[in-house]
């Protein structure tokens, strides 16, 4: 199985964002981490997170098991998805990467995703939330 610790940021909200993962195999595991353009919001980087943190994957066939503090991305996923699917995704908010992020979900055996609660005792969740954050001071004004 693989762990996925997903975290976005934005300051202010909208404004300047950044993702950051922690992927975890067994004892193995790596952070990435990255900004967006300077307009996003904080559910277009917690999306992004996830996005980022699925592409790097070499393997589609270990289960996957995406872990984030964004009720939103969780509520996606396991409530809302079908639904918008049936509705070709009329008047969905942040509908590029939703599209782009559940056929990534869809290329792989099995994904899960699980609520965390932010800014608690989770290690890898507080470290998701610190790449995220210092993802964001990556971003550079044209």
């Amino acid at each position: 199985m693989i762990t996925i610790y997903a975290d976005g940021s934005c300051s202010p909200n909208p404004g300047i964002g950044g993702w950051g993962c922690v992927l975890m195999m067994g004892e193995h595991y790596k952070e990435i981490y990255g900004c967006g353009t300077g307009t996003d919001t904080n559910n277009q980087m917690e999306l992004l997170a996830v996005i980022k943190g699925l592409e790097i994957l070499t393997t589609k066939l270990h289960p996957i098991v995406v872990k984030t503090d964004s009720g939103y991305v969780v509520n996606i996923f396991t409530k809302w998805i079908k639904g918008w699917r049936k509705k070709n995704f009329r008047g969905v908010k942040n509908v590029e990467l939703i599209q782009q992020l559940d056929k990534l979900v869809q290329s792989f055996d099995k994904v899960e995703f699980v609520w965390v609660k932010g800014h608690d005792t989770d290690e890898f969740n507080n470290r998701a939330d610190e790449l995220a954050n210092y993802g964001r001071t990556l971003y550079l004004p044209n």
